[in-house]
């Protein structure tokens, strides 16, 4: 009965509109391969093939496929318009399977993730257990919590969809992290490498620590639609590779001094990166599991772990 109505209804809205066209006879065809009966100026088309029988009345039809392929419907509804290709006669059923996948790439090509731009934030380090409270042997590590900035630039980014709001994104940063020291020191190498506290003897008005990296994510994102908008949730593993040190001291009366070293850090570090926003403004964080110095270098033998929390502002 619904498909005699649904039928029915497509004969109507075809035939109201075409009462003022010229109509063609009745048609019969068979090829050989396949059986076509045309009435009327195509207002109904009756085919019968090897591989589906097709019933078109106006713009809607049904197709009833003879074989079937994994996951593939044996009847199907549809609704045609000028410009719709019979897909399921004789040697054009494998076009519809290739226009479909190329309908599915295009879907994955469309996907732009959220990384290239431009992030602020703050940086700490934590203790080995999770801690940002520092052994009183290396209170001289602690840091103005409200002074100690990261700035970011991510010049390059690569999406690789998977769906059309669902793909893999990576790209190249720049990472530039200052710890800004609360304590009136700052930090030196010291004998076999290791780091150690820095007294001026003299007051200090600024004193921090400063370090430059390259940084690549793997991240996988997710975007869900949010009134005309998304909203983007991306997270994964990332990669820096340091690229320049420094620390800088300015005195009382504006006097300057800067010194370049490695200070014993760890050329390469891994973390894990996450972020939440909606379109192109996003809250991110980033921790690494590689400690900031190397291995038996830290200040009074403690690794310390750093992380950041800001704001991204993203370009699509």
């Amino acid at each position: 009965m619904f498909l005699a109505v649904y039928l029915v209804q497509g004969f109507g809205q075809k035939s109201s509109a075409a009462r003022n066209t010229t109509t063609k006879d009745s048609a019969v065809t068979d090829s050989g391969e396949a059986l076509k009966v045309v009435v009327g100026n195509d207002l109904l088309i009756i085919q019968d093939g090897k591989e589906a029988l097709k019933v078109k009345v106006g713009s809607r039809g049904i197709t009833i496929l003879e074989s079937l392929e994994a996951g593939e419907p044996r009847i199907r509804i549809e609704k045609y318009d000028e410009n719709t290709e019979d897909y399921f006669t004789p040697g054009n059923r494998s076009h519809y399977y290739q226009d479909k996948e190329k309908e599915r790439a295009e879907r994955r090509s469309r996907f732009k993730g959220h990384w290239t731009g431009i992030e602020f934030g703050f940086n700490n380090y934590l203790t080995p257990d999770n801690s940002l409270t520092l052994p009183e042997s290396i209170d001289y590590m602690s840091l103005h919590s409200g002074k100690s900035h990261n700035f970011n630039i991510n010049v390059a980014q690569t999406s690789l969809g998977l769906a059309r709001r669902i793909g893999f994104v990576t790209g190249l940063g720049i990472n530039w992290n200052n710890y800004r020291f609360d304590k009136n020191n700052n930090i030196i190498k010291g004998e076999n490498g290791v780091i150690d506290k820095y007294d001026p003897e003299m007051i200090l008005k600024k004193s921090k620590f400063s370090t430059l990296y390259l940084t690549l994510p793997v991240l996988l994102e997710f975007q869900i639609p949010a009134d005309h908008n998304h909203l983007n949730i991306a997270a994964g593993p990332i990669g820096a590779v340091k690229l320049y040190s420094c620390s800088k001291m300015i005195f009382e009366g504006n006097d300057k001094v800067k010194s370049e070293d490695d200070f014993s850090l760890n050329m390469l570090r891994y973390g894990a990166t996450a972020r939440i926003g909606y379109e192109n403004i996003q809250v991110y964080g980033t921790y690494y599991y590689t400690s900031l110095f190397k291995s038996g270098k830290s200040p009074g033998g403690i690794d310390l772990y750093p992380f950041e929390i800001g704001i991204a502002f993203t370009i699509d």
